[in-house]
Order: C-alpha cells, then structure tokens, then sequence
C-alpha cells in the first residue's frame, strides 16, 4: 500500500539559512509578503533583520507582530484584515510555533474568507492560501514543515485542530542561529514537544516506512541533544541537532499524525493557559504507560533510539527504561506538575468530562496505539493529577 507524503516545495536547512529568504520568493514567483511574527521577534530584532534583507533586493514588506502564544481567532482576526485589504501575495512567517500557526490561518480565512471554525477538523483544507514562507526560530513545533495548525476559539476555549495541503508552508528556511537566544524554559518546553511529536508518530496507527525513519532519526537527535542544549544555551552542536530534530518531528507527525498526548494535551492549554510543550511534557509519562501494552516494541525501539536501552534488551526491559528516562528527562527540565503550576484542583477535576470529550472530537486519540474510551481518559487525567501531587 502506498503512503502519501507531503512536505514543503522548499527547504533549507542550517546556518544562514534564513538569509535565503529573498531567494526563495523569487522562485515562488512572489515579491508583496506580510511578515507574521510576534513582539518579541521584533524586540531582539530578527524581523528587522528579515525585512533589511529584503530591503536590500528592492522589496517592501508590512509587519504584523499582534500574535501571541497559543494563538487564538481574535489574535489573528487584524492579520487576516490586512490580508482582505491589502495587495500582498505571500505571508513570511516568523517565530515559534504559535506565529506560524498563525500565519496558516491568516493565509487560508484571509484569502478565502468565513472563519477559522469553518475550517476545523475533520474538514480537509485542500486549496491553498497566500504562500507561505516559515522561518521558525525554536526547536519544537515543526509547524514550518506541517500540514497542521491549531488555533483556539475564544467563546468556548476549545483549541481548533485544522488540516490539509493548504496549511503546508510553501517553504521552510530552518536556522539553528535563531534559537541561540531562547531562554531553558522554551528550550525545554520546545523540545519536549518534538520528542512527543517523534514518539506519536512512530507510534501512531498511521505511522509508515518513511514516517518511521524520520520519528527515529528525530528521537535521536533530540534524547541526546535536549539536555545539553537546556544546560548550555550556546552549545550550536546542541541547537543544531535539536533544530534538525525538531524539523524531521514535524515531518513525521504530519504524515503519521500525532495520538493521545497531543489529544488530551490541547484541552490543558485551552482550559488552563498552560504552554503546550509543556502541557505534553506534563501527559507524556502517564499516556505512555498507559499505551505501551498495545504497542511495547514500538515503544522499546523510541527507548533505544534515545540510547537508554541495549539492544540486547528485550522490550519490556526497554519500555520500563523508557519510562524511567521520560520522567527523569522531566526532572531534569523542571517541568512541573498541573498543581505547582498553579492549576485550581477543583476545576481540573470539574473539567475532566468536557476535556476528556474535546480530545476524543480532535480525532488524534484514534491514532492511538490503544484507543481510550472516554472513561479511560479521565481517569488518565486524574492519574496525572494525582502523580504531580506525591
């Protein structure tokens, strides 16, 4: 059975490469970009040094720095204003994920109209907006390479999950050099996420031949690399791998999907305001016990690949060193509990049926090894609780 594969008409990858972004547009045949990013890309200067590059080869281009972490349809609502009234034919996206993110929707609702919710899952958005170039600058979410945005509805804070060819950036200028000046939290944060975009996807029901080699080269570079690069900011070596990492993380979870983490995850973030790294990074130990009986050599090659586990190991010996390293890996990170993080207990415990139903509508918990009924999730949400208490 064949697999169908989608990634960006373009990519370059490593240092300077966000420097090719003039290059690119000339191949893409565009020259009017909207650059999408947010005030603190502005702040250290990048978008500056986006726009003087494209100064310097007679292109004139418009800020709009107004989006904000886990972007919501108001956030994005005056980008796509300036998308319906102005004369741009392409959009640079410049940031974390939550930008570029951003910029999908602005792309697809500001040239196609109506609203983000009419193009939420399980709707297919084949038809492409404005083109995209991304240049993201963390090693996390792989949104420069996906077909995936999230976006979250400010009447009932439910995080949106919409997909299709159309969200995929026509390019992708991946440069480590802009992920020196991330602080550890983001560093963490951003990392933790590709690792749990690595493991779904290898995990996944609809992991594949090529999906796999990617999520396995990706779970490498990122177990050996995550460490070095939260204790020694200025480590390139570090930033460079994880970069890479994240990049094929983002490769892998688009074409195989992402599972239960990511499901149960978004409802945390939308409820609770918690940054959706860490949000996975807080679920990833708990769902991945629940989930190794289902998929346990899955599971032991994701351990050896991280270099926790021999290969001499059998698979349940590596299962329970995977699990020993993700929550090692944790502490390691200071990642810290739904309670140290300040979530109130009692509207944790209220919401548990609305989040527990809002990760089972995503579709991503289907993806799942072992599909959880509703029941099951909530009580692996109080699991999580519960081990954050002791």
């Amino acid at each position: 059975m064949s697999t169908n594969i989608v990634l960006p008409r373009i990519m370059h990858i490593g240092k300077g490469a966000a420097m090719k972004v003039v290059e690119v547009m000339n191949v893409l045949k565009v020259h009017a970009p909207l650059i999408v990013t947010d005030n603190m890309m502005v702040k250290l200067g990048y978008a500056e040094q986006v726009q003087q590059v494209l100064r310097q080869s007679g292109i004139e281009s418009m800020i709009y720095s107004e989006t904000v972490p886990e972007p919501t349809v108001s956030s994005i609502q005056a980008g796509v204003d300036l998308v319906r009234s102005s004369h741009f034919d392409s959009i640079i996206a410049l940031g974390g994920g939550s930008p570029i993110d951003s910029a999908k929707a602005i792309s697809i609702v500001g040239k196609f109209g109506g609203q983000v919710r009419d193009y939420r899952f399980p709707k297919n958005v084949a038809d492409s907006g404005l083109p995209i170039i991304a240049i993201p600058t963390t090693a996390g979410t792989g949104s420069e390479v996906t077909r995936v945005t999230v976006i979250t509805d400010d009447q009932n804070d439910e995080k949106m999950l919409c997909m299709g060819l159309g969200f995929m950036p026509m390019a992708a200028l991946i440069d480590y050099e802009l992920t020196l000046s991330l602080p550890p939290r983001v560093t963490a944060d951003c990392g933790l996420d590709a690792l749990t975009h690595a493991i779904e996807a290898y995990v996944s029901q609809k992991a594949n031949p090529f999906t796999d080699a990617q999520a396995l080269s990706a779970i490498e570079l990122i177990g050996s690399n995550l460490r070095y690069a939260f204790d020694e900011p200025h480590n390139e070596a570090a930033r460079a791998a994880m970069m890479l990492g994240a990049t094929l993380a983002g490769i892998a979870f688009s074409n195989a999907s992402v599972a239960l983490v990511h499901g149960m995850s978004r409802p945390i973030g939308a409820f609770f305001h918690v940054p959706h790294g860490l949000s996975n990074a807080m679920l990833l130990p708990v769902i991945t016990e629940y989930s190794i009986p289902a998929a346990n050599d899955r599971y032991a090659d994701c351990a050896r690949a991280m270099g926790v586990a021999l290969l001499s190991d059998d698979n349940s010996v590596a299962c329970q060193k995977l699990l020993t390293e993700l929550r090692l890996l944790n502490t390691h990170l200071n990642v810290p509990s739904p309670s140290s993080y300040g979530i109130e207990k009692d509207k944790f415990f209220d919401l548990l049926p609305t989040m527990a139903q809002q990760a089972l509508d995503s579709g991503s918990p289907l993806n799942n090894p072992k599909v959880p009924t509703i029941e099951e999730m909530i009580e692996l949400y109080r699991k999580v609780w519960m081990e954050g208490e002791r």
